[in-house]
């Protein structure tokens, strides 16, 4: 018996689409996928998700001082001339930072492995580069997931059955965080 589904492709495409799956329904909460799939999916899902939750209080706040550019009115950094060169003015201010734990750490690690970089992209900036943000998923999955799911014993995940899909026949279903 093998230990997990082939899924009818070669193993870099198997692990492509597996990780392209895992990081769309960690970012938006569901996908509709195959029956096969969905299976292999929540197993990788899950065990990001009970990496969070164990995870999820393992860290320190440092203050730190940072350096951060001075800004006008507009949002525009604030310049004066020094020796002849126009050089931003940068204000020190005292800043709270999570520092993790050196387990915490590694579970960060063991999800940027699996999970891809996710760009959120705004309506009204469809096809620009302008106005999008970088999402950190990590970030998501300690903070909202770890705290959502700390008292659940695992079965994060449903799977809901939508019927056979018209083309080829296969089980449609939609697999959800609970």
């Amino acid at each position: 018996m093998a230990m997990y589904r082939k899924l009818g492709k070669k193993s870099d495409q198997r692990k492509a689409l597996l990780r392209n799956q895992v990081t769309q329904l960690l970012y938006h909460g569901k996908i509709k996928t195959t029956d096969a799939r969905a299976k292999e999916v929540r197993k990788i899902a899950e065990h990001l998700i009970s990496l969070a939750v164990k995870e999820s209080e393992n860290f320190d706040e440092v203050k730190v001082m940072a350096k951060v550019a001075r800004k006008d009115k507009d949002g525009k950094r604030v310049k004066e001339v020094v020796d002849g060169k126009k050089v931003t003015v940068y204000d020190e201010i005292e800043k709270t930072v999570k520092k993790d734990q050196p387990s915490r750490l590694h579970a960060r690690r063991e999800m940027l492995k699996v999970l891809y970089p996710v760009v959120e992209v705004p309506t009204e900036a469809a096809g620009k580069k302008a106005g999008t943000k970088k999402v950190d998923l990590v970030e998501k999955l300690f903070d909202e997931y770890g705290k959502k799911y700390k008292n659940r014993q695992g079965g994060y995940t449903r799977i809901v059955k939508i019927g056979q899909r018209k083309g080829d026949g296969a089980l449609e279903v939609i697999l959800e965080l609970v």
